[in-house]
């Protein structure tokens, strides 16, 4: 490994830190606006509903591009990520949310579904469940293999620094090829079961739903930079 891959690494992880702070500014907005047009029903026309969902949508997709473009040049940021409290980090499934999390808050979150739109959310749910556990079973497989120590120790540890020594050099090579693998799998899961619920629920379920599922991000984060600072404190 370079010299200088330990001040690339910090450059990684701050350049995802600056973005992320921006993205969550935007989050925010976006969450004024799905409020505004879930009170306002009646004032939004069709086109008007549609047009957000697709903004918030292309919102959430360009965190996942970003965190693409990081996960190459160093996979272990994204499994522990200096931007997120420590409650956020524990949360995480392979570095985002879990699909059949997001699938439960359908439920939650929208209570005017028809008898079809229920049927096809939950065999949706039992589809995603089988998806989880290939996914599941690939990061196992992917530590076994390399006989890599605890996944989030390794990824602290790479994530302030890179250099290796000896054969283990390889070994983390190996490793980090197989875990980017296993998180471009994941990540598709999570837009590709989103657009299908999107393509599910009418244009104001998704208003309901997409408000939810932002609320939700937020008040993770509270709580989570509450809990750090308090133990900080």
């Amino acid at each position: 490994m370079s010299p200088g891959s330990g001040a690339s690494t910090s450059r990684d992880g701050g350049s995802f830190d600056t973005f992320f702070e921006g993205w969550l500014v935007r989050h925010e907005h976006y969450l004024e606006e799905l409020l505004t047009a879930q009170q306002q029903c009646r004032e939004y026309q069709g086109d008007d509903v549609k047009d957000l969902i697709t903004r918030v949508l292309s919102h959430y997709q360009q965190y996942f591009e970003e965190k693409s473009r990081v996960a190459q040049r160093n996979v272990f940021l994204v499994f522990s990520p200096t931007c997120l409290s420590s409650l956020e980090c524990a949360s995480l499934w392979i570095t985002g949310f879990k699909p059949g999390f997001a699938l439960r808050l359908v439920f939650s979150s929208v209570q005017d579904l028809s008898q079809e739109q229920s049927e096809r959310i939950e065999r949706l749910m039992e589809e995603t469940k089988v998806e989880e556990r290939v996914l599941n079973d690939e990061l196992a497989r992917v530590q076994e293999n390399v006989a890599a120590p605890p996944l989030l120790e390794m990824a602290r540890k790479q994530a302030r620094r890179m250099n290796v020594e000896g054969g283990r050099e390889e070994a983390l090579l190996t490793l980090r090829k197989a875990l980017e693998e296993v998180v471009a799998g994941a990540d598709l899961l999570r837009m590709t079961t989103t657009m299908k619920v999107v393509e599910i629920l009418k244009p104001e379920q998704n208003v309901r739903y997409l408000t939810a599922a932002t609320q939700l991000f937020l008040n993770l984060r509270k709580l989570g930079l509450q809990k750090d600072a308090n133990t900080k404190g």
